[in-house]
This record gives structure tokens, C-alpha cells and sequence, in this order.
């Protein structure tokens, strides 16, 4: 399933800036970045649920905040974009 995930972490202080590494780099490991607090993930159920775990334990409950938006199976047909676009086909090859 696609899953669009942003964030907000409060960055006033230096423990926050570190929240704000972690959450970027649990989401780098499950997706691509389209946005600077927005990344594209195709995720199974089991690891949406691990990604979720993770990103959990790095956040601080009180002040900062995930979203996790669910594009389904048929998450190709409810995209459209303006400009340019920076990023690849989750569902096609990657060649690496």
C-alpha cells in the first residue's frame, strides 16, 4: 500500500533538531522524500507497523506530530502533480 507520510517535530531546541534527523532518516529507510517533511512509502501492514513503532519512539508526544495518509492499491490514480517532479516510480524497477 502507498502511504504519504508528513511530519512536524518543534525544532526549537538542539533535542529537537536531533527528532527531527531521526524521523527523517526512519523515513528514508521505508520511502522516498518528495517534500522536505513528506515522503512517499510503499509499505506491507507488517512494516508500516514497524515504521510506526519507530518513528513513535523518536517523537515527542507532546509536541511534535505525524500524519500517516493511506493512497490504497490504487494510489497511482490519485496523484497528479504541477512542476517539476523529483522523484521515482515506487512500483517500477530500480536499478541502483
Amino acid at each position: 500500500m502507498m502511504v504519504l507520510i508528513t511530519y512536524d517535530v518543534d525544532t526549537i531546541s538542539d533535542s529537537g533538531k536531533k527528532r527531527l534527523r531521526n524521523v527523517a532518516n526512519a523515513c528514508k529507510d521505508y520511502g522516498q522524500r518528495v517534500q522536505n517533511s513528506v515522503f512517499e512509502c510503499m509499505l506491507t501492514e507488517s512494516q508500516f507497523l514497524l515504521l510506526k513503532a519507530r518513528l513513535e519512539s523518536i517523537i515527542d508526544l507532546d509536541l511534535d506530530s505525524i500524519r500517516f495518509y493511506f493512497l490504497g492499491k490504487n494510489w497511482s490514480k490519485r496523484i497528479e502533480y504541477l512542476g517539476k517532479i523529483t522523484s521515482f516510480d515506487l512500483s517500477g524497477e530500480l536499478i541502483i
